[in-house]
């Protein structure tokens, strides 16, 4: 253990003793004679005494000096040990979230029946839901994006500083010859197109870096789009200066969270390389400006600099909120595999928060209605590259979106498709700003989240019964009726 933690170990021990004991801290002050300011301070974890005070507080309050000094904790301060020694606290930057280490030693210190409690609960539902340390870094890291509306103005201006300095022109699509030069020119790269292809078990696998000899091994079979982003992304690890850094595309396993976090901040660069910020917002401001969307348009501005829809949605992710004043949005990734009746959501994001659809861990039947999953369908059926359709969503409670989804072929795994989505909450401010939205050859459908909860009768897209909806409105007629008998009889 870390000297901080040691310190509030003994902090939370000493604390729990002397209010099992029913002393205030004036009131052991007393007993032991030392000051009450230098008691307060070993409770919250700021100090540790010395071998005279211990033996002194071990006398006057008669608990045994090894059980004071042990890193052992009584049960109900267990889990609050666990923590410490797993090493989650340090291996999570708290500071982007506004919280100081020292802040949580505190609560800890103050309210550890309390802490436990809450420590206790995540606990138990992390085994619940199979929530692992993978699984926690990657909730932070939504969450770090959530609270920023996902743009970082600071990574925006570090790509606008990186294209003066290596003259690269931000009105013209970047390509992977300039990209791959600025890597074997400036940062001694070895680009390697073979070797990759000779390992069969890493036919998933896009790149390979190599750091000791600074070698990046390419997949044969990457597109154009595929290869420029690698390269945008190993740019912004050494334009920027991330060390800490994922070695593999997509990544196999991380280390900390910081690795996580650096490979989000490259992937944020590499995209707003590949789109830059002025080109898109012109583009974007004429197409939402006229009466009629144009479907042709809209795929226009995609293929204009990438050919991947996906790095082109999730810029709009950055863009939309910081330039638009369109804040209450989603992104989705679902893919699936022709002849399947199954379709998995392994990609989300909700600004600014939870918005629906969202993704579910108990099994249940995403709604076949949403046009995500049509346009999946749809592209498995023929052999276009790329399908596009939109619609409005309209959710119970007069909530509706604006969605616009693209589906494409997965390039390294056979009858394996994508799409991706992006919905806009349709409110007063998305009128303000998209002028077709009242366009009559937009469709409208009624949807849900999924079948298990639908209410909508006579859905030719369902797959299962409304099973859970019907057991909640059940209760709720016992629940009524159990309330009436209790207004009779009281």
């Amino acid at each position: 253990m870390e000297e901080d933690d040691i310190k509030l170990i003994f902090g939370l021990k000493l604390k729990q003793i002397r209010t099992d004991k029913n002393l205030s801290l004036f009131g052991l002050s007393k007993l032991t004679g030392l000051s009450k300011s230098y008691l307060n301070e070993i409770e919250n974890g700021k100090k540790y005494p010395k071998t005279d005070k211990i033996v002194v507080l071990s006398e006057k309050l008669e608990v045994p000096y090894d059980h004071l000094v042990s890193l052992q904790l009584d049960k109900n301060l267990a889990p609050i040990g666990e923590i410490l020694q797993s090493k989650v606290l340090k291996e999570i930057p708290l500071e982007l979230f506004g919280i100081k280490e020292s802040d949580l030693i505190d609560i800890i210190a103050n309210a550890p029946g309390k802490v436990n409690a809450f420590i206790t609960t995540i606990i138990e539902v992390a085994k619940h839901y199979n929530f692992n340390r993978e699984s926690f870094y990657l909730s932070s890291l939504r969450s770090y994006q959530q609270s920023n509306y996902n743009y970082f103005e600071e990574l925006e201006e570090q790509v606008v500083k990186f294209c003066e300095a290596y003259q690269v022109d931000r009105k013209k699509p970047v390509s992977a010859k300039e990209l791959e030069e600025i890597l074997v020119e400036e940062y001694g790269y070895n680009i390697n197109n073979s070797d990759l292809k000779k390992h069969k078990e890493l036919y998933d696998l896009r790149s390979v870096f190599v750091p000791k000899t600074k070698t990046l091994l390419l997949a044969s079979h990457l597109d154009e789009a595929q290869r420029i982003f690698i390269y945008a992304k190993e740019i912004a690890y050494n334009y920027l200066g991330y060390s800490l850094r994922l070695y593999t595309f997509p990544w196999i396993k991380f280390e900390n969270f910081e690795q996580v976090l650096n490979n989000f901040y490259a992937s944020y660069f590499a995209g707003a390389l590949v789109l830059p910020r002025e080109v898109m917002i012109d583009q974007l401001k004429t197409l939402f400006q006229q009466k009629t969307f144009n479907k042709r348009v809209f795929i226009k501005i995609i293929s204009e600099f990438t050919s991947s829809p996906e790095t082109f949605y999730q810029r709009l992710t950055n863009l939309l909120p910081k330039d638009f004043n369109i804040q209450n949005l989603f992104f989705l990734r679902f893919t699936h595999k022709a002849g399947s009746s199954n379709f998995y959501l392994n990609k989300e994001l909700h600004l600014p928060s939870q918005q629906s659809p969202h993704g579910n861990e108990t099994n249940e039947h995403y709604c076949r209605r949403w046009v995500s999953l049509k346009v999946l369908k749809d592209i498995a059926k023929t052999e276009k590259d790329h399908v596009f359709d939109f619609q409005i969503s309209e959710y119970p409670g007069n909530i509706s979106y604006l969605l616009f989804s693209s589906a494409t072929k997965d390039p390294f795994k056979d009858n394996q498709y994508r799409s991706i989505s992006i919905g806009l909450l349709i409110d007063k401010q998305l009128k303000k700003k998209i002028s077709f939205l009242e366009d009559p050859k937009i469709k409208r459908e009624m949807v849900g989240v999924t079948c298990e909860r639908c209410a909508i009768s006579n859905c030719k897209e369902r797959k299962v019964p409304p099973k859970i909806l019907e057991k909640m409105n059940k209760n709720k007629v016992i629940e009524n009726v159990v309330s009436d008998l209790m207004k009779q009889f009281s």
